[in-house]
């Protein structure tokens, strides 16, 4: 009786621990939902794609740093042979994506671009069932066939006879959504190792040594001097990489990775919220039931098998 009353104690914490995760993740999604906001004072501005990337790892790589600084020096030690993980997600997930990602916002609309980023969890899950042998379960099938209709939906590949975006946006929205999936199979990765600080502190500081020296911010010293950027650049920092990716990263910990990929797809929902009542972007009946199709998806996965 006392085994039977303790194994489900257990079943409990593990449980709540999950619905934690997943509160994490939501939470983390949300946060980067918001990034369009600062991304258009750094364009206006006059930043680059590129150096809208450096802008914006500087910031977070600076603030995390200070922060660890303070709080948790220990969490600065790394080993050099586990340098890999870090060049993974900061250089071939966090640049990447990101320099795709605001070239598609360039492109055509905030909405657009970050339902394009969230064909991530395609990636995700492919190479989850490659790596980490997770199973490939009929719901999240479901789950992601019905986050890819939504998608379709928004960005106007469906209905026919629709008015479809550029070839170059799908392409750098689908870069964008494999640069990100790369975070979450690297980040998991690291986080057998690594808190989640260290984990988002390196990404930021190999984020910056990739994109610093393609953005040719050293061209235009007084970029950097700009209050709007100055502003913008602490605000993306802030909200949109620091609080976020440790969120995201500290929910990976206890979601299995593919799950973790369907539930950020939050993030286009707020992202085209933000372009529809802050931007005046296009609303249409089609791109509202892919928002809706997006949220059935993660409450369909939150169900369990």
């Amino acid at each position: 009786m006392r085994l039977r009353s303790l194994r489900d104690t257990r079943k409990t914490e593990r449980a709540i621990m999950m619905k934690r995760a997943d509160l994490y993740i939501l939470t983390a999604a949300a946060l980067w939902g918001c990034i369009g906001i600062f991304l258009k004072r750094l364009t206006a501005a006059g930043l680059t794609s590129m150096q809208s990337v450096a802008v914006r790892s500087l910031a977070a790589a600076s603030l995390c740093l200070l922060w660890i600084l303070c709080t948790d020096r220990a969490a600065l030690r790394i080993r050099l042979r586990d340098c890999g993980y870090f060049i993974g997600t900061g250089i071939f997930s966090l640049v990447f994506f990101n320099w795709c990602y605001f070239n598609a916002i360039q492109a055509s609309s905030m909405a657009v671009a970050a339902v394009l980023l969230y064909t991530s969890p395609v990636f995700v899950m492919l190479m989850s069932a490659l790596f980490f042998r997770e199973s490939v379960t009929p719901l999240k099938i479901i789950a992601l066939a019905v986050t890819l209709a939504g998608c379709a939906l928004v960005t106007g590949l469906l209905p026919p006879g629709g008015a479809p975006v550029s070839l170059s946006t799908i392409l750098f929205g689908l870069g964008s959504g494999f640069g990100y999936a790369l975070y979450t199979i690297f980040g998991k990765l690291a986080l057998e190792k690594y808190p989640s600080s260290t984990v988002t502190l390196y990404t930021f500081l190999f984020a910056l040594l990739g994109s610093l020296p393609l953005s040719g911010l050293w061209n235009a010293p007084e970029l950097l001097l700009d209050r709007q950027v100055i502003l913008a650049g602490l605000g993306i920092g802030v909200f949109c990489c620091i609080l976020p990716y440790l969120l995201y990263t500290e929910g990976l910990r206890r979601a299995q990775a593919g799950k973790a990929a369907i539930l950020a797809t939050a993030e286009p929902f707020v992202a085209a919220l933000i372009g529809i009542f802050l931007y005046r972007e296009e609303v249409t009946i089609w791109k509202l039931l892919g928002m809706c199709a997006i949220l059935g998806a993660i409450a369909l996965l939150n169900r369990g098998e």
